[in-house]
């Protein structure tokens, strides 16, 4: 099945170009708003004297939940320490990567992750494959926002955990596509609402209640818009805002993710403007 011609949004902003390609290859009429613009921690001194204690040997293993930041890591020591040099003190620890994605990075730096967490990729998967290694002093290279969920666990479970902040979300540079977003979402100019980080929705929110139009925003995205989410942890970021996702992919990742939605969306819709009307 496909999307048979429905408006799609996503909000999608460093695989934009791709999930521009991808909606309309299943038959879906697309429009991408990038929402999320990473911003790296530049000159950094929190960076610099980290890096100067994983030089010392001060960590046991390095838990890396983010390959984005990784490799800003790399380019922001560069002055300082060689790519070389970086590796050659992670070599040293025990490496814990979140998924394909830090796998990647550390492939081009000539390493390999001594644990690699399965999908979904969450914090509750990371938690006991960390606890069940040997050691205790921990640092975890954060994705954009810190997790304390995953610090606290480590914490309780006798660790000591340093983090590191190498780049935070910011909205993007040009707010325009989000803006129009928020009014199509709004106006139910669409049908389909695809989600891959929970950074989209909290800057959907943010602009949305900016123009006045938050309330408007939650409703359509409550009552009338099919809500697809890339995986558990988008689903706790609905949760936490008291919207709920119609569509979930087996595997999170973009591609099962539009796929499945192509699949389900018009039985959703279906489903859930039905419950419109009955209401």
């Amino acid at each position: 099945m496909t999307f048979e011609g429905l408006r799609v949004l996503s909000l999608e902003s460093r695989r934009a170009r791709e999930m521009e390609a991808l909606i309309p290859r299943y038959g879906g009429a697309a429009f991408v708003a990038p929402s999320v613009r990473e911003k790296p921690v530049e000159e950094s001194p929190e960076i610099l004297a980290w890096a100067d204690r994983l030089m010392a040997g001060a960590f046991d293993m390095v838990v890396l939940t983010t390959g984005t930041g990784l490799a800003y890591l790399r380019d922001a020591l560069a002055p300082r320490y060689s790519p070389d040099r970086l590796a050659e003190a992670l070599r040293l620890t025990a490496l814990v990567a979140r998924g394909p994605k830090p796998v990647a990075v550390l492939h081009e730096m000539g390493l390999k992750a001594q644990v690699v967490v399965p999908e979904p990729n969450t914090w509750r998967e990371m938690v006991p494959l960390i606890a069940a290694r040997p050691e205790r002093r921990v640092t975890i290279l954060e994705y954009g926002k810190p997790n304390r969920e995953l610090e606290l666990a480590l914490i309780q479970r006798g660790a000591s955990v340093d983090t590191l902040a190498v780049y935070r979300w910011d909205l993007p540079s040009d707010v325009a596509p989000l803006r129009e977003a928020v009014r199509r979402i709004a106006s139910l100019d669409a049908e389909v609402v695809i989600f891959t980080t929970s950074v989209q929705l909290t800057h959907l929110l943010r602009v949305a209640a900016e123009m006045g139009l938050e309330r408007e925003v939650r409703t359509s995205l409550a009552e009338g818009l099919v809500v697809a989410s890339v995986g558990p942890v988008m689903n706790q970021a609905l949760a936490a805002e008291g919207l709920s996702p119609d569509i979930v992919p087996a595997h999170p990742k973009m591609g099962p993710l539009v796929r499945a939605s192509a699949e389900q969306a018009r039985a959703a819709l279906a489903r859930k403007r039905g419950a419109l009307v009955a209401g």
